[in-house]
């Protein structure tokens, strides 16, 4: 029973604030007034677009295109085809005629016989004929003759270098040489390694070891002394910063990050989102006026122009046109084309009689042909009985025999 009168306010919606509720009708009334000129001005300046588009800038493109075509491509389509084209095949015909076919021919005709028969012929014949039997007769004579040869002097002077250096030299080496370094140069030194610098090493390392351990052991105890008064001394500065950046970041966030979010969140991002669907709703609005204000625009123009200049148009021009169209042009056009037919049929008799003027003029200045002149018969010639000549003057007979046709009766 309560529901109605706990109902939210219109316009309120659940979740939002006071302060968005309290701003969101004034904001928009304010935003209505300012953007529904601007709508306008954009409605009024598109409908000018669009209309100019249809009217001028269409026909003004295809005007523009059609004079290129003209102009433009199909000169140059046709400077293309017979001019560039012609001149380019020449050329390349001229270029290949000057400049290719020359080194052809001399390739061809010059340098391949010269090449084959002065060069290449002449040196396979050396090969196969002069070089390939020398070869074969020095391989020969060197597999049969210098190879045994070169292979039993190689092992004589093998066996001599063997006999006379070799083996004295194994010989000096091993019962000379080697007693003399071994007991002369390697036992002595070898003792003197091990039973001399041995012992005194040994003794030296010992006691540099010893110094060693004792100055280590007394650096590693300072150190270690330092570190930890070091480490003290660095705890207790990082604690004591870090103190101290806490409280400071304590105080930046209480006194100033918070109640800059609180703003933000409570004040800003309402009083934004609000002034954003303000001007959406105001723009659709001023869509629907403006739409409204071209109707009544168009309703005006057409009640106030449209109709009188179509009714004008349907009621004076029209019938003024046909009467115009059935008894002036039509009768005019008729004329026109009797006048024209006449005016050629003039023209054709007029061609003719000076046609015939003329030819009669010229039969009397240098006379009729012989098959025109009078007294002469103009048929064919005919033939005289038993004779093949034809006599001008004698009259042409008939194709059929004298007496008629003697098998016209039998059939």
């Amino acid at each position: 029973m309560d529901y109605g009168k706990h109902q939210a306010p219109q316009g309120y919606e659940p979740g939002e604030g006071i302060l968005t509720t309290l701003i969101r009708i004034p904001v928009r009334i304010v935003v209505l007034v300012l953007v529904l000129p601007a709508r306008m001005v954009w409605d009024a300046l598109t409908a000018l677009w669009h209309a100019a588009d249809r009217v001028l800038l269409r026909p003004l493109g295809r005007a523009l295109l059609w004079l290129l075509d003209t102009l433009v491509l199909t000169p140059l389509a046709w400077l293309y085809t017979r001019v560039l084209t012609p001149l380019g095949k020449a050329a390349v015909r001229l270029a290949v005629a000057l400049l290719i076919w020359p080194w052809i021919g001399l390739w061809r005709y010059v340098i391949v016989p010269v090449a084959r028969y002065g060069i290449a012929v002449p040196a396979v014949w050396l090969y196969t004929s002069v070089l390939t039997p020398l070869g074969h007769g020095l391989r020969w004579i060197g597999t049969a003759l210098l190879l045994p040869a070169l292979y039993g002097l190689g092992n004589g002077i093998g066996w001599l270098i063997t006999v006379l250096l070799i083996v004295p030299l194994r010989f000096l080496w091993r019962y000379v040489a080697v007693p003399v370094v071994r007991y002369g140069l390697v036992v002595p030194v070898v003792w003197l390694y091990a039973n001399v610098l041995t012992p005194i090493g040994l003794g030296t390392a010992w006691v540099l070891s010893r110094l060693w351990q004792g100055t280590a052991w007394t650096l590693g105890t300072l150190w270690q002394g330092t570190a930890w008064v070091l480490a003290q001394l660095w705890r207790g500065i990082a604690a004591t910063g870090r103190g101290l950046g806490l409280a400071v970041a304590w105080l930046v966030m209480t006194l100033l990050v918070a109640p800059i979010g609180w703003a933000y969140r409570r004040i800003l991002t309402p009083v934004g989102r609000e002034i954003a669907a303000a001007f959406e709703v105001a723009w659709r609005i001023a869509g629907y006026v403006s739409r409204a204000v071209g109707r009544a625009l168009a309703w005006l123009a057409w009640h106030l122009i449209g109709a009188p200049v179509s009714w004008a148009y349907r009621t004076v021009c029209t019938p003024v046109g046909h009467f115009l169209r059935d008894a002036v042009w039509a009768p005019a056009r008729r004329a026109a084309a009797e006048a024209g037919r006449a005016a050629r049929a003039a023209l054709t008799t007029a061609r003719e009689t000076v046609r015939q003027a003329r030819r009669d003029a010229w039969r009397a200045l240098v006379g009729a042909p012989a098959a025109e002149r009078p007294g002469e018969p103009r048929g064919i010639p005919a033939r005289t009985l038993g004779s093949t000549t034809t006599v001008p003057s004698a009259v042409q007979a008939s194709e059929s025999p004298l007496g008629g046709d003697p098998f016209a009766k039998q059939g």
